[in-house]
């Protein structure tokens, strides 16, 4: 990933910057943790990134390049489409309209959400759980997106926590009763 100076060249500006998604390796990281949201047993994950907007930059590669559904909430848009960009969902702003969205729709998908925390109520915290009730073969996932997660204690055990660092853990096996990565 790297930045570059949006500014038009007679005018540089120090402060407007974009995100640039062209590094091969991020991507490769991006899908690797896609694949692991899909896997995922669960139907609710936390997802914890300090880069939540070049998360959100890479996923949307993604989406375009694999045509995957996949769709992003900010407060201030509601659910958009990560591969269709400008294909919003109308009456999706409201946090708990997004959520009875997702949990009607009958397609794939992936949603994620981002900036969250001042918009979670109590309503929906039952919807959350509802969702993570949701038989293994329905496949939406619901990820939420951000640098420091505390999610309802309602929910404990029943989303998935993921670390977004980049760095992948060796799996651990037994072998000659040592542990070895």
């Amino acid at each position: 990933m790297r930045r570059v100076n949006v500014a038009p060249p007679d005018k540089p500006c120090k402060h407007r910057e974009a995100l640039v998604v062209d590094q091969p390796d991020g991507l490769a990281v991006v899908g690797k943790l896609f694949e692991r949201i899909v896997g995922s047993p669960q139907q609710v994950l936390a997802l914890q990134t300090a880069q939540a907007g070049e998360f959100m930059a890479q996923m949307r590669v993604l989406a375009m390049r694999g045509g995957a559904s996949i769709y992003g909430w900010e407060p201030d848009t509601g659910l958009v489409s990560l591969r269709e960009s400008g294909l919003h969902v109308p009456g999706s702003r409201r946090m708990t309209d997004a959520l009875r969205y997702v949990m009607q729709s009958m397609h794939f998908g992936v949603y994620l959400f981002t900036g969250f925390e001042d918009h979670l109520k109590a309503v929906d915290t039952l919807l959350l759980r509802r969702m993570s009730r949701l038989p293994a073969h329905e496949q939406r996932k619901l990820v939420f997106v951000g640098p420091r997660l505390e999610l309802p204690e309602e929910l404990d055990g029943l989303y998935e926590r993921l670390d977004g660092s980049g760095a992948a853990r060796p799996r651990l096996r037994l072998r000659d009763g040592r542990w070895v990565a």
